[in-house]
């Protein structure tokens, strides 16, 4: 069937998958562009914050392990609302945290734990809901994408989706500061976590399982269970209810592995790149909040084209006649070794601070290339209804690794300033994110190393 000839109503999925991606990252990161003012106002110290923060990641990686679960028992239309009404309550929650942390540190006091800070105790409270929230995102939106797209396109679909996390951290610092100023840090909470209620009204109105859809066309439907080695329900018949797997069983197959150390190598390079690149810039070249603003959106406007055009990659290989998976993973060694310029961001810094900004802008295009194959390698192996799941299982492991990255950096920092040579310590850190694709990519082929689908949960 040529592609020419079929309809694409799939492509409107993504463009729901992409609009919750980046109101995921916009509701994400208003309270890391409101610290200096929430700091002042509350009195943190650099400690209080850094407690703050650790709760999201904390959830955000426990959770992903359970929310990949619920996903696939609920559904992918049911699942991903409930995400989205979670994380947006978190979100607009914040508003409220010194009430909330009256109330929790009233509970605490009474049952005779010491004092705990009003302020820090609901921006805790909010964090983690949050977060647990925000850890249905993607393990939602990869069961829709294999849900509506045929295996040779999910990769691209992905790429596509998965750009809403750099469109999110450049409307951020355009948005957020501008309402806390004119209306309040609470506003900027509100407004935000406003926005995925309206997103959820085009999600009820445009998705449903492809079987049950009746935007989707046959030849459409057809061409998306292209290949597909299981059983397609048609149209007109009801659709049975999807059978329990155990984690104990999807945790027997290499294939689970392989995603989980991919995701474990590497998740925590993006997470030290959106964490540390604005204390880079401040401790190598002196810069203040407002100038380090241009900086972080030419980078992140650069790790859009590395999303789309990453996820697009494999067709390359997949046209001249290899299976998806192997496609796949022949774009991602070449990706894996992009990261590598990342190397002569610190030797060449003295030239400008523009230097290591391209240089590891270059690295996080290629994180977000390898992430866009990386997550559709499960759709690849395993059978949609368990997609959910190993993409949560993975994904804890990635939160996982993001948090011990964060640790590392934190504690590589404090030791080389108190040396007197701080940019030691990021060298070592550029080092490991140059490096980690390569070696996550060699543990997934020596543990897959030829394409196997599991066909018989």
């Amino acid at each position: 069937m040529s592609e020419k000839k079929v309809p694409n109503y799939r492509w409107t999925i993504c463009a729901l998958l992409f609009f919750a991606t980046t109101v995921n990252y916009l509701d994400r990161q208003v309270l890391s562009l409101l610290k200096p003012r929430l700091e002042e106002i509350f009195g943190w110290s650099n400690s209080d914050y850094a407690n703050i923060a650790s709760v999201f990641q904390f959830t955000y990686a426990i959770s992903m392990l359970f929310a990949g679960r619920i996903i696939d028992k609920l559904g992918t239309k049911k699942g991903y609302a409930w995400a989205i009404i979670i994380w947006s309550v978190g979100a607009i929650v914040h508003a409220l945290a010194i009430p909330i942390g009256q109330g929790i540190s009233t509970i605490l006091g009474f049952i005779g734990i010491g004092a705990v800070s009003i302020s820090v105790a609901g921006f805790m409270f909010s964090r983690a809901l949050l977060g647990f929230g925000e850890s249905g995102n993607f393990p939602a939106a990869i069961k829709a994408t294999a849900e509506y797209f045929p295996k040779k396109e999910r990769s691209f679909a992905t790429g596509i989706f998965n750009s809403g996390t750099n469109v999110g951290a450049i409307l951020a610092p355009l948005t957020v500061p501008y309402i806390a100023t004119h209306w309040g840090w609470e506003a900027a909470f509100l407004v935000i976590g406003a926005i995925g209620f309206l997103w959820l009204i085009f999600w009820y109105k445009y998705y449903d399982k492809p079987e049950k859809s009746s935007r989707l066309s046959p030849e459409e439907f057809s061409y998306i269970n292209e290949g597909e080695p299981e059983v397609v329900t048609p149209v007109d018949e009801p659709v049975a209810a999807e059978a329990k797997i155990s984690w104990f069983k999807l945790l027997g197959y290499r294939q689970t592995w392989a995603f989980t150390a991919g995701k474990f190598m590497t998740d925590g390079v993006w997470w030290f790149f959106l964490f540390w690149l604005p204390a880079y810039l401040k401790d190598g070249y002196g810069m203040v909040d407002t100038q380090v603003m241009l900086p972080l959106v030419v980078l992140y406007s650069m790790t859009m084209f590395g999303s789309i055009g990453g996820g697009y990659f494999p067709m390359y290989f997949i046209n001249k006649g290899h299976s998806p998976y192997d496609g796949r993973m022949k774009a991602m060694l070449l990706i894996a070794v992009i990261p590598l310029v990342v190397l002569a961001a610190q030797p060449l810094g003295h030239i400008t601070f523009w230097m290591p900004v391209i240089l590891i802008g270059v690295g996080a295009s290629a994180h977000q290339a390898w992430s866009a194959n990386l997550f559709t390698t499960v759709s690849d192996m395993f059978p949609k209804k368990a997609i959910g799941s190993i993409v949560g299982i993975g994904g804890m492991a990635g939160g996982i690794g993001g948090v011990l990255v964060t640790k590392v950096g934190g504690a590589l920092f404090d030791k080389y300033k108190a040396l007197g040579h701080i940019e030691t310590g990021y060298t070592i850190m550029f080092a490991f994110c140059a490096v980690a694709y390569l070696i996550a990519w060699s543990i997934m082929k020596l543990l897959v190393p030829k394409y196997k689908p599991i066909t018989n949960l």
